[in-house]
């Protein structure tokens, strides 16, 4: 498939469509092993719309749209670790990823680490091929 011409900004405001693609991200984002533990944490215990909206309005969203403004994916960035990134399901493989990675990895505070889940090859894959290397595992005893 031909690469996305995505632009990459971080949100300004919380609107339907971004909303519909937080909510999806967040399950996909529990199916993995350890990723019901790091929606808990993004979501402090507020609904999806009231942590979306608080981290908007604290410059931790960055959004790639296209060129007739419609939302490809999303990336939550905050203090140097990406905790998620999401592309819906109809761009992937097309460089989105590529965009919005390449767009943090410029901007005033860029990432040092990225969370990619237990079995999730696809997001490991992605930070492997700009050179990113696994160094942490955590592990949990039940």
């Amino acid at each position: 498939m031909p690469a996305q011409r995505a632009s990459v900004s971080v949100a300004t405001e919380l609107d339907p469509e971004f909303l519909l693609l937080w909510s999806h991200a967040l399950e996909e984002c529990v199916k993995w092993r350890g990723g019901r533990e790091v929606v808990e944490t993004i979501r402090q215990g507020r609904t999806d719309s009231e942590r979306a909206e608080h981290l908007i309005g604290a410059g931790c969203v960055w959004v790639a749209r296209d060129d007739h403004d419609a939302l490809l994916g999303f990336a939550l960035c905050r203090d140097g670790l990406i905790e998620l990134l999401h592309v819906e399901r109809a761009y992937r493989r097309q460089g989105v990823a590529r965009s919005i990675l390449a767009t943090l990895a410029n901007s005033d505070n860029p990432p040092v680490d990225a969370l990619a889940l237990p079995g999730d090859r696809a997001t490991k894959s992605l930070y492997e091929s700009i050179g990113w290397k696994a160094r942490l595992l955590t592990m949990r005893g039940e």
